[in-house]
């Protein structure tokens, strides 16, 4: 176990959630964190501001989570990878920054580690209560990643993802933890920092007369620069035209939130992230993320033993939601089991895809605690009927 000469922490660690997930953020070359304290995500930049000297770095901790929240925008601009961590009431105070780096195309992440609410709620207890705040929390049209780890190896896997995907699509990335996956702790598996995968910041190769800021290419997803570099650019939150600039028209309004979509139409379709088993057959079809899944997958193991022929839709990323995959199992299973730790909120993404075409059922709890197991067998094996 030691530091190679990028900061990665190779070998094989004993971590929690929270930690893995800083250490994925180092791995993912940020260099720059703003946050403000909040159970249960503040290990992340706890252990963040304890190993960012040693790789040249920076961490601010703001005096609330809306100074953080866009803090991490400007170091962007600066040329930094960048992200916050955050629960609950922070989350729906960054709302509008998520918004603002959603509209000038921003890439960044926000860490998520979920408790029980509204308001102040469970501060020490898990929830999955902000997937729908994640993708609709901010006012007016725009997309967003979310991704959510089951574990805390996941929890490093994915933050690196995570970063990648922001540079990828210039879009803010959520990484949606819940209190038990940040506090689980278990192995994690770093590898040396040459065999991962890093997606750098794509900057233009235009000249300064020619580069527009907003400019989509092929995929959509415009150039950057960097503050620094010779361009003229400017950012704003108004509506504005692929040079930075507001131009208050329908057909540019039209045009800018169409794209800032359609881009990640991928994420959607052939590129989501999910993990499934016993499809081929199965009539029942377990959907749950997070902590649930790992709940789930002994309720499904149970009802295999009991001959029901279950399967396994994980989801990894939740936003963009894999309509496509959902409706295609639709056609063919009896019904879907949701459980949620929330009074029911994918269920509604499941139902929507599924289209009448198979059962829906969900299986909520308020949070505090997990699922039992045999509640959730309970309701595959009543499905299954």
């Amino acid at each position: 176990m030691h530091a190679d000469p990028k900061g990665v922490l190779t070998g094989v660690h004993f971590l929690d959630g929270d930690h893995a997930c800083c250490e994925g953020t180092l791995a993912a070359g940020a260099r720059f964190a703003a946050g403000y304290p909040i159970t249960p995500s503040t290990e992340v930049v706890e252990r963040f501001a304890w190993r960012i000297p040693t790789v040249g770095g920076l961490f601010i901790q703001m005096e609330d989570e809306l100074a953080a929240s866009i803090a991490i925008q400007g170091a962007v601009w600066g040329g930094a990878k960048a992200f916050t961590v955050t629960s609950g009431p922070g989350f729906s105070l960054m709302m509008e920054h998520i918004g603002y780096a959603a509209m000038t195309e921003t890439p960044c992440v926000f860490v998520n580690v979920q408790r029980g609410g509204p308001s102040t709620g469970l501060p020490t207890l898990p929830a999955q209560a902000d997937m729908m705040q994640a993708r609709w929390g901010s006012h007016g049209d725009y997309g967003i990643i979310a991704l959510c780890p089951n574990s805390p190896q996941e929890c490093f896997d994915l933050t690196i993802q995570a970063f990648n995907l922001a540079e990828e699509f210039r879009v803010p990335v959520m990484l949606m933890l819940d209190e038990c996956v940040g506090h689980m702790t278990e192995k994690v598996v770093i590898p040396e920092a040459d065999g991962i995968n890093i997606v750098p910041r794509r900057f233009t190769h235009k000249s300064p007369e020619e580069f527009r800021l907003f400019e989509p290419q092929a995929d959509g997803v415009p150039d950057m620069v960097k503050a620094g570099d010779g361009y003229r650019f400017h950012v704003t939150g108004l509506t504005h035209d692929e040079r930075g600039y507001p131009n208050m028209t329908v057909d540019t309004q039209d045009r800018m939130v169409r794209r800032m979509q359609t881009k990640l139409a991928p994420l959607a379709g052939s590129r989501a992230f999910f993990e499934a088993e016993h499809l081929e057959g199965a009539d029942v079809v377990v959907v749950s993320y997070g902590i649930t899944s790992r709940v789930a997958q002994r309720a499904i193991e149970l009802a295999r033993q009991q001959g029901v022929r279950a399967g396994k839709f994980r989801l990894i990323s939740a936003w963009p939601f894999p309509a496509a995959h959902i409706a295609e199992l639709a056609a063919r299973v009896k019904a879907f089991v949701v459980p949620e730790l929330n009074l029911g909120q994918m269920v509604n993404e499941v139902e929507r895809a599924a289209a009448g075409k198979a059962a829906v059922i969900p299986v909520t709890h308020a949070g505090g605690t997990v699922h039992n197991p045999e509640t959730i067998l309970k309701a595959i094996v009543e499905a299954a009927r």
